[in-house]
Order: structure tokens, then sequence, then C-alpha cells
């Protein structure tokens, strides 16, 4: 059983950076695609980065493009998610999460961390 943590939450005025990162035990780390999604309040959670088993492939959502880069260190069992010009919109609770697939779809990951609050004031 895979067992994911995130560290690295805060409140950052818009315009900061946070990094997030995700540790994980419990299994083969890197026969795994990670995530990163995120909830706001009343709002479904959604999909904001991914990462390929060996990091060579990312994908992003459109809300993030170009502000916020993911990336995994195999060798340490973590995945980062570095958010950069960041806007009060990107307020929500983020989490991690571990899939034998490469989707980018919730039902798709299994193993999920317990999530960090990113709050980002105006």
């Amino acid at each position: 059983q895979a067992q994911l943590v995130e560290s690295g939450g805060g409140l950052v005025q818009a315009g900061g950076s946070l990094r997030l990162a995700c540790a994980g035990s419990g299994r083969t780390f890197s026969a795994y695609t990670m995530g990163w999604f995120r909830q706001a309040p009343g709002k479904e959670r959604q999909f904001v980065a991914t990462s390929s088993r060996n990091g060579g492939v990312t994908t992003y959502a459109e809300a993030v493009r170009g502000r916020f880069t993911i990336s995994r260190d195999n060798s340490e069992n973590t995945v980062f998610l570095q958010m950069n010009r960041l806007k009060p919109e990107d307020t929500a609770v983020y989490y991690c999460a571990a899939s034998p697939f490469s989707g980018t779809k919730n039902y798709e990951y299994n193993y999920w961390g317990q999530g960090t609050q990113v709050t980002v004031s105006s």
C-alpha cells in the first residue's frame, strides 16, 4: 500500500511562489504516474499536473500552464510542484496522487495524500 505525504503549503501573496513536495513510501515509486490535483471550497477536485514514471513527460491544466512545474526525484521517492506567479484563484487544498495509468482523471489515481492547504491573498 503506497503512502503519500504532502508538505509545503501555506499563505502567500498574489504573485508569490510556493514549492509543494510529496513523499511516497510503501511501493516502487517509479512505477507510478504522479499527479497533483486541487480542490477549492465548494468545487470538485481538479487536475493540475502529472508526471510520467521517469519524469520525461509532463502535462498541465490550462489554468496553470507556464506558471507551475511538476518534477520528481525517484531516488528520493518525491514529487514536487513549483508554483510561481500565484493568483488568488489558485487557493485550494492540493493533493498528490499515484496512478498505474497515465491519465488526468481522478478515478485513475488509487493512492492519495492527505492534502496541503495553499492560500493566495490578493
